[in-house]
């Protein structure tokens, strides 16, 4: 990561959630999840705040790295229906060597919805697709 990045960096990002990303997508061949009502799914909330805090480093990324996420600790304190907007606001609170820490509140169009820690490792992409190749092949 380039020596520009410091903590205190925040980033806000905005999404529509659409009927493919509530409950009962998440896993379509889990009966339990296609009864549920159709609101953001928990799995799908946890991307949606990967992907924020993915967007607030991709300036400050070698050539080369990409990040990955390695610790989520959130609370989804209430339901979004399909078609409102959500908004992750992600802010950067420690920076250990390759390990970025992020504080993290996404809101609806109504309230806070989720809030929390989330933690990620900047990797040599080539060198980490490597590795993931190989372990596949055992």
């Amino acid at each position: 990561m380039k020596d520009t990045l410091s903590a205190g960096l925040e980033h806000t990002h905005t999404y529509c959630v659409p009927k493919e990303r509530t409950v009962p997508f998440l896993y379509p061949e889990a009966a339990p999840f296609r009864v549920m009502p159709e609101v953001f799914a928990t799995g799908y909330l946890v991307g949606f705040i990967e992907w924020t805090c993915m967007e607030a480093l991709a300036p400050y990324l070698e050539e080369g790295e990409r990040t990955v996420g390695t610790m989520i600790a959130i609370t989804h304190e209430a339901a979004t229906p399909a078609g409102m907007e959500v908004s992750a606001t992600v802010r950067l609170v420690e920076i250990d060597g390759k390990k970025t820490v992020w504080e993290v509140v996404a809101r609806d169009e109504v309230e806070v919805i989720a809030r929390g820690r989330h933690e990620r490792f900047a990797v040599n992409f080539e060198k980490f697709s490597a590795r993931v190749a190989a372990k596949g092949k055992k």
